[in-house]
Formats: structure tokens, C-alpha cells, sequence
């Protein structure tokens, strides 16, 4: 197969795949100048306080943003080992419930838990692991027995696995809840709800004893064509082949995946850094002022946040391009044309199932409406069983994390699931 690949795509490995392996071979050359500022910090911080604190927390400072100054493209640990139920603080293992080459079906299982309803969030693939859940995870598990998938590097993965498109998304979707078994309850983060709505649409119309009980779709594509956003606007605003060819690389040389066609995450990352360009300059800036003053609480709130922010996971070129073009470019599931492995996919067939929407009012990469659509596809949910909420005040995050998730949303959500088990 690496023959294959080297001797008949040997003019589009040089047009594209030569990005993806510079950039690996330059993070691979500096590497031993971040070690070795690690290395350096790590002494430093053995001296006394105030043994020339100005000095020593500049120098702190620059040897902090030297050793931060890459990426990772290893999975974040998730980091919840005990959470609230009721009044008694309960034990979290992580459990792999079942895997294949492209995610886990990861359980936050509780030791002397009692009965609740099991949920299957439904992590988004979009350049970051599904551990950016972390605080959607911690408060959902309150109240339910939470799975998530747990999405692997496809630079992690070898050639030998195969492709991963959006049809493998839904079926990994359908798998997954047919482990966990009937009445489950199904809440899908951002781009993978159209996967979940068709998933549910499929398993209904072959009346799937493992169907969820419940459909939750959150800040999720349904209908770009609704109030496009800059992000729908970029989408358009290229053929698919210009995709193809400018964002499409190979992993390099050094990977289990190597030669593996893929949308790179360093890629993702720097459009999503550009979006807020400012921002982040401001936060880094302010970062080094902090160490400098030996202000380490608030350096440590900046810098765990840009721990899980700069851990970016590649995306199968597949996914990336049938996702572009399927649900972006030519909207194919809110104009029935939406297939799934030669069938039409059908939100009409999703009956005896609840639905509940929720959207933010500033959320500028999935506006008001391109969520609430589905509540029009589903013609043959009840209107007793169909919520939507929008809230106040929150962009795109502030819908799935933060105070207004955990005080405004979560609870409408939690009441809805247990309503409908």
C-alpha cells in the first residue's frame, strides 16, 4: 500500500503532504530547546523566594512560553475521579466499554452509584479530543451514567484500518448506543449532530430496540443555509477541490499513521487562533506578566486552559471533506438528500423518541436557527416531546460549558432526559 501511495500519488504528495511533514520535522529540530527550558524551569523554581524575584520571574517567564511553544497530539487525561451525587461524593474509573482503529466508547463508571439514565455525549471531531468535554462531563455525571466517544489521532492510526467518512461517524454512533443498550439518552456537541440526527432517523426506521430514549442536538449544523456565519461563509466560498488540494496533507514519516490522508490540526488550530487573534496574543502576554509577578493562580487558569487548547487531533481526510460538503456546501440533510449507506436518511421516521434543541444567541459558528431546524425535520416526534431553548448571553462554548451551562442549561436538559426515561 506505501508503494501504492509513493508511486501514484507521488505529484499530490508534493503539492500537499510536504506541509504537514516541515511543520513535524521543525517541531522535531526545537525540540530539545523546549526540553530543555523545561529543564531550566523546573530548577529555577528550586530557588528561595525573593532571592532576586524580579529577575528570576522574568527569566521564569521567557523559559515557560519557550517550553509551551508547540503543540501535542496526545489526549489530555480527562481528570475526573470523584463527583458529586446527591449529598455523597462518589469514585469515577474510566472504563473502554468498546473500541475500534477510530474511538472509544469511553464510561464514567461510579462506584455504588445509584440507578440513573445512561447518556451517550456525542464528542465532536473537529481538531480537538473529546476531553474539551471535560466540564460537560463533570456536571452531567451528577445526574446520569455518561459515555462519551472518545475519538482517536488518525495520525495514531495506521494505514491498515481504512477510511473514516461521515457515513463511518453515524455508524460509530449506532454501535456505540447498541452497546449501551435500549433507552439511552443521546446528546451531540456541535458538528456530529447531524450524524446523531441521522443515526436516531436510521435506528427508527429499522425499530432498533437500542434507538435512544431521547435526542439532544446542541449549537449543531443542521441547516447552515439559516443566518450563515463566517464560518458557513468559508465553506461556500470554495469549490471541494480547492479543499482537497490546499488543506488535505499526509501524516509524516514519524507517525503510526504515516502516509494517512488527513486535515491536519495544527491547521484547525491556526483558523480557529485567527478568529480571535487578539485575544489570544492578550492572554499569552498576560501569561508571562504573571509568572513574572509570581502571580501563580492566575497563570495556572491560563495555562491549563491552553494545555487542552494546543492538544489538537488530526482529522481522516474523508470526514473532513464529505462533512464540508454534505452538510456546508450543498445541505443535503435539510433537503432530504442526505444518504446513508444507499438509503435516504428520514428525520420523519424518528418517532416515540423525545428531541430538544438549544442554541446561543452570540454564537457566531452555528447561529440561531441552524440547530432549531431539526424540530421541523422531525415531523413524526410529538409537540409534547420537542423542547428548544435558546439562551442569553453565550456564544458557541458558553452553550455545552461555564456558569450558564451549569446553572441555566444543564438543568432544563437533565429535567428533559429524566422526564423522557
Amino acid at each position: 500500500m506505501k508503494k501504492s501511495l509513493w508511486y501514484n500519488d507521488l505529484p499530490i504528495l508534493i503539492q500537499t503532504g510536504l506541509m504537514y511533514q516541515a511543520y513535524q520535522n521543525h517541531m522535531d529540530l526545537t525540540s530539545p530547546w523546549r526540553t530543555g527550558a523545561a529543564a531550566a524551569l523546573r530548577y529555577l523554581n528550586l530557588v528561595p523566594q525573593g532571592v532576586s524575584d524580579k529577575l528570576f520571574g522574568r527569566l521564569a517567564a521567557s523559559l515557560e512560553l519557550i517550553s509551551r511553544s508547540s503543540l501535542t497530539y496526545h489526549r489530555p487525561a480527562y481528570g475526573i475521579d470523584r463527583v458529586l451525587v446527591g449529598n455523597q461524593e462518589l469514585e469515577v474509573t474510566e472504563e473502554v466499554t468498546f473500541a475500534t482503529p477510530f474511538g472509544s466508547l469511553l464510561h464514567f463508571k461510579k462506584e455504588n452509584a445509584p440507578e440513573q439514565p445512561r447518556l451517550l455525549l456525542v464528542a465532536p471531531m473537529s481538531g480537538h479530543f473529546a476531553t474539551l468535554l471535560r466540564g460537560t462531563v463533570k456536571t452531567l455525571l451528577q445526574d446520569h451514567d455518561v459515555y462519551i466517544t472518545d475519538w482517536h489521532n488518525p495520525r495514531d492510526i495506521p494505514l491498515h484500518a481504512g477510511r473514516f467518512g461521515l457515513e463511518d461517524y453515524t455508524d460509530h454512533l449506532i454501535t456505540f448506543l447498541d452497546k449501551i443498550g435500549p433507552r439511552a439518552h443521546m446528546v451531540a456537541i456541535c458538528q456530529p449532530s447531524v450524524s446523531a440526527l441521522a443515526a436516531a432517523a436510521v435506528m427508527s426506521e429499522d425499530n432498533h430496540p437500542a434507538r435512544p430514549a431521547t435526542l439532544t442536538l446542541m449549537a449543531g449544523p443542521i441547516d447552515t443555509r439559516i443566518q450563515p456565519t463566517k464560518v458557513n461563509e468559508f465553506a461556500k466560498s470554495k469549490p471541494i477541490n480547492w479543499f482537497e488540494k490546499n488543506l488535505i496533507n499526509y501524516v509524516p514519516v514519524q507517525c503510526k499513521g504515516a502516509f494517512r490522508k488527513v486535515y491536519p490540526g495544527f491547521v484547525q488550530l491556526t483558523a480557529f487562533v485567527s478568529m480571535n487573534l487578539e485575544r489570544h496574543v492578550k492572554q499569552h502576554i498576560d501569561l508571562a506578566n504573571h509568572l513574572a509577578r509570581g502571580e501563580k493562580e492566575k497563570a495556572a487558569i491560563i495555562k491549563t486552559f491552553y494545555d487542552e487548547y494546543f492538544a489538537v487531533m488530526d482529522l481522516p481526510a474523508e470526514f473532513y471533506i464529505e462533512t464540508v460538503r454534505d452538510v456546508f456546501q450543498e445541505h443535503l440533510l435539510p433537503q432530504g438528500k442526505l444518504m446513508h449507506r444507499g438509503r435516504k436518511v428520514d428525520p420523519a421516521a424518528i418517532r416515540r423518541m423525545g428531541l430538544m434543541t438549544v442554541e446561543g444567541e452570540k454564537d457566531d459558528i452555528c447561529s440561531i436557527g441552524q440547530t432549531l431546524a431539526a424540530q421541523d425535520l422531525c415531523t413524526g416526534v410529538r409537540a409534547y416531546r420537542k423542547v428548544h431553548h435558546m439562551q442569553a448571553g453565550v456564544g458557541h462554548y458558553g452553550v455545552f460549558s461555564g456558569k450558564r451551562w451549569n446553572n441555566e442549561i444543564y438543568p432544563l436538559l437533565r429535567d428533559f432526559v429524566h422526564l423522557n426515561s
